[in-house]
């Protein structure tokens, strides 16, 4: 797979920021002696109940000679005991002692005394994001550190800025995985202005999925009539895909559709969208109307689907 140059540089850019700043944030480390190494042993130890020093140097990539040197200065400095196994006599757990655990608190302490200091001159929105975008880091480029649905919050209310970014997402994803030209973005943009001119919270709905500051899945309900109720701008980014997320933001929309007492829901889509519309299928809807269209810069089938409620 090729590499874009310009990513290619925006991470050594990045990296050298990053390099600077963890020199900053672990200068306290430095002043209390403990190598960068000896920390990342001494924390894995902590968090592991019965850990050897085998599995230190697998899991942590180590040395094994370095280790033992370290190892034994720990016991020597009274920072880490040995316990035998019961079940294996020829086999030595590690662990920290009081004196290891005291130490660990306070580089803790100290770190996290400094992060506050680095976070401080940030809102709060700045800093949700800034810890949005860490953890989307960690995921794409660990295997260890998948996202789950703990990582995602939800709101129903609109916010200044959400309908704009919306229109961008729709425009963006749409553009991508459908190769739908501008004509789509401008469609969006021309229903969501009516949408918003007419935007009723007792009998309209959106509901909204992020990571962080982040939008990253919507879908909305739209009242139509008394008794009949339309689903628009259904959309999950691809990076949250794969995790139920389209599945519950459907199912609440549904739901906010029973509560409020609608009798019929329809939403319209195309043949391009297969995924949502296999979705829409086991969700109960059922099609309802067909027609073949050149829109959008593609030659496409217009679909409408409906559900009784």
């Amino acid at each position: 797979m090729s590499v874009n140059l310009e990513v290619v540089q925006e991470v050594s850019d990045f990296n050298g920021y990053y390099t600077g700043l963890v020199e900053l944030l672990n200068r306290h480390i430095s002043e209390s002696s403990i190598s960068l190494s000896a920390l990342r042993v001494l924390v894995k130890v902590r968090q592991e109940e019965e850990i050897t020093a085998g599995k230190l140097v697998e899991t942590l990539g180590i040395d094994g000679g370095y280790l033992s040197r370290m190892l034994k200065a720990f016991e020597g400095n009274h920072l880490v005991s040995k316990r035998k196994s019961t079940a294996d006599g020829r086999t030595w757990f590690l662990q920290l002692t009081a004196k290891g655990k005291k130490l660990l608190e306070s580089l803790e302490e100290q770190s996290n005394a400094q992060i506050k200091e680095l976070l401080s001159p940030l809102a709060d929105d700045q800093q949700k994001g800034l810890a949005a975008a860490m953890k989307t880091i960690r995921h794409i480029l660990s295997e260890e550190s998948q996202l789950s649905t703990s990582d995602i919050t939800f709101r129903r209310q609109l916010l200044p800025g959400d309908a704009g970014y919306l229109i961008y997402l729709h425009g963006s994803l749409f553009a991508k995985e459908a190769g739908f030209n501008l004509a789509f973005e401008t469609s969006v943009c021309k229903a969501f202005y009516e949408f918003l001119e007419t935007y009723n919270a007792s009998k309209d709905q959106v509901f909204l999925a992020l990571h962080g500051t982040q939008i990253i899945g919507s879908i909305v309900v739209s009242a139509f009539s008394r008794y009949v109720v339309q689903i628009r701008w259904y959309l999950v980014h691809p990076d949250f895909r794969q995790m139920g997320l389209g599945k519950k933001l459907l199912n609440e929309a549904l739901d906010f559709c029973r509560e409020k007492g609608f009798q019929k829901v329809y939403l319209m889509t195309t043949s391009k969208q297969e995924v949502a519309t296999n979705l829409f299928k086991k969700t109960g809807f059922r099609k309802t109307g067909e027609k073949q269209l050149s829109m959008y810069g593609q030659q496409l089938f217009e679909e409408r689907y409906d559900m009784d409620l």
